[in-house]
């Protein structure tokens, strides 16, 4: 089992259903979206460019992207960005889309895009300060880690947990059966 992806969340979800990597990898890609390219589509198509060939293992990779409304919120780089982040999702409802990507040892491509729907608590400027000083938000997508103390912000959450994390537990165990994986 080969994970294309320098996520520890991923690898401590794949560990939680007794997976076991025997490699990891860091996929080189471009990240950037393609003009009008729709959330959901994106998430897929990072998913399935992440996948690299490997005839003796299976492989996983997984991209998760975060959107208010049609806008994807990448992967925060500064404390700025992260602080317009939290303010654009304080008080709404936003989507979380985890696209995952299975390749067999034979070649076969399986693939899934998961979609969630988050809702964030109205946030107040403490909130907002305390959890930027936590550094929690960095490099991550749409500025938040559902796992991590922004978990306090979370007042509904509809889909899977796991994928909102970083992995779709139970989609990504149906791809690998799918594929003969035991």
């Amino acid at each position: 089992m080969v994970l294309a992806s320098a996520s520890p969340r991923r690898l401590d979800l794949l560990r939680q259903i007794g997976i076991e990597p025997a490699r990891l990898y860091t996929p080189d890609i471009d990240e950037s979206p393609h003009p009008q390219e729709p959330p959901r589509a994106y998430a897929l198509r990072m998913a399935l460019s992440k996948l690299i060939a490997d005839n003796a293992a299976y492989v996983i990779a997984a991209d998760t992207v975060v959107s208010a409304g049609a806008r994807i919120l990448h992967k925060t780089a500064t404390i700025t960005e992260a602080e317009t982040y939290l303010r654009l999702l304080s008080g709404r409802r936003h989507k979380v889309f985890t696209g995952v990507a299975v390749r067999a040892p034979d070649g076969r491509i399986a693939s899934r895009v998961v979609a969630c729907v988050v809702g964030f608590a109205r946030l107040d400027d403490a909130q907002i300060r305390d959890y930027l000083a936590s550094g929690e938000w960095e490099g991550k997508a749409g500025g938040y880690a559902i796992q991590g103390r922004a978990a306090t912000f979370i007042d509904f959450l509809s889909g899977s947990y796991s994928a909102v994390v970083g992995l779709p537990l139970h989609e990504t165990a149906a791809l690998l059966r799918g594929l003969g994986y035991r």
